[in-house]
Order: C-alpha cells, then sequence, then structure tokens
C-alpha cells in the first residue's frame, strides 16, 4: 500500500493525473494483498476498480503458482516480476516479462530480514525504468517522503532495482557492470 501512494506522488510530480487505492482480501498476515495505481497524462474521471491493466507487478513469484496475476492483463501488457531470473512459462505468453530480483536488493540493503525480504520499494525503481517515468530521482524523493523508516536504504533500492531491472528491448548495462546479486 505504501508503495502505490509513493509510486502515485512520484507520477504526480512528472506531470501525471493519479488515483491510487487497495483491494484487501482475506485479512490475515502474508495473504496476497491488491493495490492499484491508475495514471493518465489526462484528468482522470472514471472512478471503479481497475479490470484491465496494462501493467501488474507481482513482488513474490511463489504468487504465479497459487493466483492468475494475468486475470485481465491487456495482450502485450507489462509483467514485472520479483525473479532472479527470466521466466519461462507457457501461461506468460502474449504478455511482456520484467524481472529483478527485488529481494536480494532488499537483503543487501537491509530491508526486511533473510526469510521476509521487504521488497516495495526495488519494485518501484524496477516499475519506473520499464514505465520510463517517472525519472528515478523523482521517485527516490517519493520514496524517503513516504517510508516510515530506513528512507536512505529504500531509495537506494528503487534507484539499484531501475538499474538492473532486465526486459527484452529495455535499455539497460550489461550484467557484468553490475554488483553482484544473490
Amino acid at each position: 500500500m505504501l508503495a502505490s501512494i509513493a509510486l502515485a506522488k512520484a507520477f504526480f510530480s512528472a506531470g501525471y493525473w493519479v488515483q491510487t487505492f487497495p483491494v484487501f482480501g482475506s485479512e490475515r498476515r502474508g495473504a496476497p494483498v491488491e493495490a492499484y495505481l491508475r495514471l493518465d497524462r489526462e484528468k482522470i474521471r472514471l472512478r471503479s476498480n481497475v479490470y484491465e491493466p496494462d501493467f501488474v507487478v507481482v513482488q513474490d513469484a511463489r504468487l504465479l503458482e497459487l493466483v492468475d496475476v494475468t486475470k485481465g492483463l491487456k495482450k502485450g501488457g507489462w509483467l514485472l516480476v520479483n525473479s532472479p531470473s527470466p521466466l519461462d512459462a507457457p501461461s506468460l505468453a502474449g504478455f511482456r516479462l520484467a524481472y529483478v530480483d527485488a529481494s536480494g536488493i532488499a537483503r543487501e540493503r537491509g530491508l526486511g530480514n533473510r526469510g521476509q525480504p521487504i521488497t516495495n520499494t526495488a519494485m518501484m525503481g524496477a516499475f519506473a525504468k520499464v514505465m520510463g517515468s517517472p525519472d528515478i530521482e523523482t521517485l527516490a524523493t517519493a520514496i524517503e517522503e513516504e517510508m516510515p523508516a530506513k528512507k536512505a536504504e529504500n531509495a537506494a533500492a528503487a534507484r539499484e532495482a531501475y538499474e538492473r531491472v532486465r526486459a527484452p528491448g529495455l535499455a539497460v548495462p550489461a550484467p557484468a557492470a553490475l554488483g553482484g546479486a544473490s
């Protein structure tokens, strides 16, 4: 939820109109949570759930086996997954895929713990890179304003994921030029 608010603030600062809202299902620790961010360069008049997203961010790759994360995702839409390696699943055909080792980045930055790294800000950085907006410094500022703790570490995680995200056709530095990933 904090991630969608910080992203909304960053996109607003970059000149977008934004809406963000959570959808709560089972209210138990560890249950999948959904948060939506609607953005446009024009004023947003639509006030409803998002049924056909252009982009889905999956912070835990295990959800790919448990939940239909592509439900409603437009053909050719983006799927960004927290994964240390490329995805190869027939069910993902027809979508553009991007991945980043957000868990490894979060562990390196001391966000969460080894068993439960907090990946939201790393995923935000990867999302900004794939979207081409907002720029990483606008996003880092929003993160530092919104996150309740470890502000510098969270902003650094976003910057690192921005550089380490991978997707076919995405302009990123060669993997050998990057620091070690876990």
